[in-house]
């Protein structure tokens, strides 16, 4: 089996290319704007519309689709059970931090994080090509889903308080204090903390992540740690992919809310708080 780490720089992947069935199975998915993937990518890249991978009902659109949608998707990318994934997007993680995300609720965890993506591959004038890269179906089927990586809205309600818990909210400070409002209810889960996503990234670096050590520090003076369960979540699990994944690369015990607030905020009964305090 190819062995990649988990946070894989761009430099890193580039002196592997071309790859080789020597190297194992490795299936590099891009998650970038079609027209761009399209025009360039990664040499040896498939496109994945992230949209697949998310069920789109509401009030919860960030929820997964169906097992069986799952399996189609991923029987076309060509994956199999000892397939290395390499993970890409156009943003610095967050559609690659969630189809992570997805990967590990079934089941599969051989994977890796191409650091700032195709956005910090272009930066650092790596080879690309054009065109789309076809794969062969491989008929992979998703079983039962491995919910120990997502905690749900009832699971969350009912750690709220407790000081072996955490929530990390991914989304604008307007959204996390109410002064923007998406759902039919603004502000945030009480006792829920906010960092944006954004702010994780380094725009002078090709979107990399920002350097782990100052991240892990900057995080646990927010109360986000390793002492804790952490439930990580946004408008839809798609910006908290990127957390997500920035939890799983500290090693924290991080868990996606796919409901997030367009499940909670639309929900009359969740408990709410407002203002720029926990």
């Amino acid at each position: 089996m190819a062995d990649f780490p988990l946070l894989l720089e761009p430099e890193a992947l580039a002196a592997q290319l071309p790859l080789t069935p020597a190297q194992g199975k490795v299936l590099i998915i891009e998650q970038a704007k079609y027209e761009d993937y399209l025009q360039q990518h990664i040499p040896g890249a498939v496109h994945l519309d992230f949209k697949r991978l998310q069920c789109s009902g509401q009030p919860a659109p960030g929820k997964l689709p169906p097992v069986e949608q799952l399996s189609e998707v991923f029987s076309e990318l060509g994956l199999t059970a000892d397939t290395h994934v390499i993970c890409s997007d156009d943003e610095g993680g967050g559609w690659a931090g969630r189809l992570i995300w997805v990967l590990d609720m079934i089941g599969h965890q051989h994977y890796s994080y191409l650091n700032g993506g195709i956005v910090a591959w272009r930066a650092a004038g790596l080879p690309t090509e054009s065109g789309e890269h076809k794969v062969q179906a491989s008929g992979y089927q998703v079983g039962a889903l491995h919910h120990e990586f997502a905690l749900d809205k009832e699971q969350i309600i009912a750690r709220i308080g407790q000081p072996d818990f955490a929530i990390w909210d991914a989304r604008s400070a307007a959204e996390y204090s109410g002064e923007k409002v998406i759902s039919q209810r603004g502000g945030h889960i009480p006792g829920a903390v906010n960092y944006e996503w954004t702010l994780g990234m380094d725009k002078s670096r090709g979107l990399r992540i920002n350097e782990l050590n100052g991240f892990r520090q900057l995080l646990a003076e927010m109360g986000i740690d390793s002492s804790k369960e952490i439930a990580t979540h946004c408008q839809t699990h798609h910006r908290s992919g990127f957390t997500y994944l920035v939890g799983k690369i500290l090693g924290l015990n991080i868990k996606g809310y796919a409901g997030s607030w367009s499940e909670w905020g639309n929900d009359p009964a969740t408990p709410v708080s407002t203002g720029s305090q926990p």
